[in-house]
């Protein structure tokens, strides 16, 4: 059994996206060699909402104001949400995802998608239990399966040798299931590589999760930002047990709407009524002011998302042009979502090393691969929602570099 100092430390924030700028630069001096690179700093650990970049949906801070001026019937909302607010969400989200929801019972708003996914794992996930999970993924699944007592179950991904399907490893999550294991957490576009699950994918997922009697939790944070020519396929519309699928979404990050910390968990009556539980305990509920912003959620002018979309697209190309420029670097166009996960070539420093010469050497802050998969030592993690002009100096700086540390 784990001691409290040992959860705690799987938890680490060190090298996690958005915290790499507390990392000390010391010890460094024997490594580095060369000049720095002049340009102006980008930090690809996390969107840029700045007006510069990528501002939040327009009449989010209106929303805003409006709710602050209604006072405590904002404020104070039910633990799971406003309930108009909650039915106004879910039809959109049915309409989106393709499969009937009721706000009143099977949706949840919460602090965030952070808050969601940890509030789904505690409402599914005991001690001891085996959680299948995706290599690599998102940073927290791993984490927050461990800090609960479950056991990981990795099932790996291998997105660099497919185009048609992000290369999930099927076999691998179906000796899972028989293993024992009863959840199984996957974000779809996946994060960090971008990449979309097939239909056929998903349909497979759906079929085990229902033979096994398994519940799916999906991460479809990024299931807006879909590049031309890519298809999705939502989990909850295909043949899966619908008792037995939670999704969450929100509008943090195609949005830019993160400063107001807005998530959406939606699934089971009985699975949502114990995160309203946990929530109610935790943090009573969602910011009520800002619960007004979702009123802009799915409700952008007319062609506002379309237009996003493109801006994305265009600065992925630019981006994706100047790694192919590398000898020995592997990386795959995300079909979807504002991540790139290149495979480095190999280097004469260590991942984290590199990690740390990039930012003080070029002023290029990356995610180590590691945060997503303890095998991906040769990869780095960028989210390209920045100045266009911004990132492909920044990636140009950052190739500067590696071919100034390859091996």
């Amino acid at each position: 059994m784990s001691t409290i100092a040992e959860k705690f430390a799987r938890l680490s924030t060190d090298h996690a996206p958005g915290q790499e700028v507390r990392q000390s630069a010391g010890g460094l001096d024997a490594l580095l060699r060369g000049e720095a690179l002049k340009g102006t700093p980008v930090d690809f650990s996390h969107g840029d909402v700045n007006p510069s970049a990528f501002a939040p949906t327009p009449g989010s801070l209106e929303e805003f104001v409006a709710g602050f001026k209604r006072g405590g019937e904002q404020a104070y909302t039910e633990y799971r949400g406003g309930a108009e607010l909650r039915e106004r969400v879910a039809g959109h989200l049915a309409t989106f995802t393709g499969r009937a929801l009721s706000g009143a019972d099977e949706l949840i708003i919460t602090p965030g998608t952070q808050s969601a996914l940890f509030l789904a794992i505690a409402a599914t996930v005991n001690a001891g239990d085996k959680v299948a999970i995706v290599r690599p993924d998102y940073f927290a699944n791993r984490k927050l399966v461990e800090f609960s007592g479950g056991e990981v179950v990795p099932v790996s991904m291998n997105y660099l040798d497919h185009t048609d399907r992000a290369g999930l490893d099927l076999n691998q999550l179906e000796e899972a299931f028989k293993a024992g294991v009863k959840t199984f957490l996957f974000s779809n576009p996946n994060n960090p590589a971008g990449v979309i699950y097939s239909k056929q994918e998903i349909e497979q997922i759906a079929a085990l999760a229902n033979r096994y009697g398994a519940t799916v939790i999906v991460d479809q944070l990024y299931s807006r930002l879909l590049y031309s020519g890519s298809s999705y396929t939502h989990l909850r519309a295909s043949a899966i047990n619908a008792d037995n699928v939670v999704t969450i979404m929100g509008p943090s990050k195609t949005e830019s709407l993160s400063g107001y910390r807005l998530g959406v968990a939606f699934g089971p009556k009985v699975l949502i009524d114990r995160m309203e539980k946990l929530q109610a305990i935790v943090s009573l509920r969602a910011p009520g002011y800002c619960q007004a912003v979702l009123r802009t959620w799915f409700e952008e002018p007319a062609g506002w998302m379309q237009e996003r979309i493109a801006q994305h697209q265009a600065i992925r190309d630019d981006l994706l042009k100047v790694f192919r420029t590398v000898d020995g670097l592997a990386v795959r166009a995300p079909e979807a979502g504002s991540y790139l996960f290149p495979r480095l070539p190999a280097m004469s420093l260590s991942q984290h090393d590199f990690v740390r010469v990039l930012r003080q050497q070029a002023s290029v802050t990356v995610t180590p691969g590691t945060e997503f998969s303890p095998h991906a030592t040769d990869s780095v993690r960028l989210n390209f929602s920045q100045n266009h002009a911004a990132a492909v100096q920044a990636v140009e700086r950052m190739v500067q570099l590696i071919q100034r540390y390859r091996a």
